[in-house]
């Protein structure tokens, strides 16, 4: 049963603490073991889940206690977890660090999911200090159970023992391990975080070589066999009632292309397993790779990197024709941030302005801030994604920005408004022309019901004129 499987969070005293490369060597590490691991992360998130997917071989989910409510968390935790012998789920930013309060913390989801905790420290420069930093992560919430520390970033043997002597003593945690300071435990970083494991694998010498070390390291600093005791240690949970993974026909018959390649690869593995429990067909699409869409009744191009790949998607001239043509024929385009840059007119990211698809009539261009924010909206009017009136939560997370001139600016209609969130112009988003919806929101299948259902009825209608 599901709600039985050992399960631990690995949550940071802060963002940068070093968690997500101490949980990728421990998912590593129990993979080494030969143990079926199933991996979540906290909050909407799709480079840190790429890596938990490469590593364990299965689909890591996210896990929101803002977009999702209490019973949604722990369905998407009970069915991910199918099949696994242990769970590992990663936090997100500091334990305590929420949207509102406690919603959307870590230490809601550890409570949600009754989950023990094991707080990971950034112990840079820090001994005695560290047991009032533990402590009052202790104290401040007696509901989160906190079973032990990982201590990061340390100088050696001698900053450990201190370290470990004040936190026994003073605040009544055991220390779980030890990482030291160590440059190889850096993954590479951009603009908008770690390098996606799919492109670092294919693009980044050393890479490989890189994630074994962080192995290695965290095999020999953590007492694996007292995590896996923790884990053993949570308490079983109820099994929720199936609700949003019922299988339904509605989808039977439709094929959905979603693009997947180097350049677009930001996917909410929820999404897409929504799509196929509706009985239509995922059908990968390559807009780098492959001359031309295959036979599909909708298009779906996720966020990734397509600035990065500019030159490859902009001499694909044949890609570029077949999706046109697609938009031509009224197939319905979902395009969600890097999808919407892909299909402006120009993507300029270095100084080098390169055609793209140029269906919305805008530049793309590197923006002037990261942009990283829970959205909430509404549709307002009907297309492709949704009904006029259907309101959803969401998130953005780019560093790009559309420059649409005055004359087009008078054309341009949009489908959705931001209440919360910045969007394309100033919370307005969702450039709609037809069936074609192209927006800096992301949709997640848990929290906006409507996708992808509302995306496949749409394909079947267009379809069946």
């Amino acid at each position: 049963m599901s709600s039985e499987i050992p399960r631990v969070l690995l949550a940071g005293d802060r963002s940068s603490s070093g968690k997500t490369t101490i949980v990728a060597g421990l998912l590593s590490a129990l993979r080494s073991r030969d143990l079926t691991v199933q991996s979540y992360k906290v909050a909407l998130d799709y480079i840190d889940p790429s890596y938990h997917t490469g590593i364990t071989g299965r689909w890591c989910r996210n896990l929101d206690g803002h977009l999702m409510p209490e019973e949604t968390v722990r369905e998407v935790y009970a069915h991910a977890a199918e099949g696994a012998e242990v769970a590992v789920i990663e936090g997100v930013r500091g334990l305590y660090e929420g949207y509102d309060g406690d919603r959307g913390s870590t230490a809601q989801i550890a409570k949600m999911l009754k989950a023990p905790v094991i707080l990971v420290v950034d112990a840079r420069s820090i001994t005695r200090s560290a047991a009032a930093l533990v402590k009052g992560y202790i104290d401040f919430d007696p509901a989160v159970d906190i079973k032990g520390v990982i201590l990061n970033k340390v100088g050696g043997s001698r900053h450990a023992e201190k370290a470990i002597s004040a936190i026994r003593d003073h605040a009544g945690v055991e220390v779980v391990g030890v990482i030291p300071r160590d440059e190889a435990m850096h993954l590479a970083m951009r603009h908008l975080g770690l390098v996606p494991m799919l492109e670092g694998e294919k693009r980044h010498a050393g890479f490989v070589e890189r994630l074994d070390k962080i192995r290695r390291v965290v095999e020999e600093g953590l007492d694996i066999d007292r995590i896996l005791e923790i884990a053993a240690e949570a308490v079983p949970l109820e099994e929720p009632e199936p609700d949003l993974y019922r299988p339904s026909r509605q989808g039977e018959g439709v094929r959905i292309g979603v693009a997947l390649d180097e350049a677009f690869n930001f996917y909410y593995r929820d999404n897409l397993e929504l799509i196929e429990l509706s009985g239509a067909e995922v059908v990968p699409v390559s807009p780098v790779h492959d001359h031309s869409l295959p036979e599909v009744d909708g298009l779906y191009i996720g966020g990734g990197y397509p600035e990065l790949y500019a030159k490859e998607l902009s001499e694909n001239r044949s890609m570029i024709e077949s999706i046109r043509r697609a938009h031509e024929d009224d197939i319905p385009i979902f395009a969600e941030c890097g999808g919407l840059m892909y299909l402006c007119e120009e993507i300029d990211w270095g100084g080098e302005a390169l055609p793209a698809v140029g269906l919305v009539p805008a530049k793309t261009r590197r923006g002037g801030r990261r942009i990283v924010s829970y959205t909430e909206g509404k549709f307002l009017r009907d297309c492709s994604m949704g009904p006029q009136g259907a309101t959803f939560l969401g998130h953005e997370f780019h560093h790009s920005e559309l420059v649409i001139d005055d004359d087009a600016k008078a054309k341009v209609e949009y489908a959705i408004h931001l209440r919360r969130g910045t969007g394309i112009d100033g919370g307005r988003d969702g450039i709609v022309d037809g069936n074609l919806v192209a927006s800096y929101n992301h949709f997640h299948g848990a929290s906006y019901r409507l996708f992808p259902s509302h995306f496949i009825k749409s394909a079947r209608e267009a379809r069946d004129k």
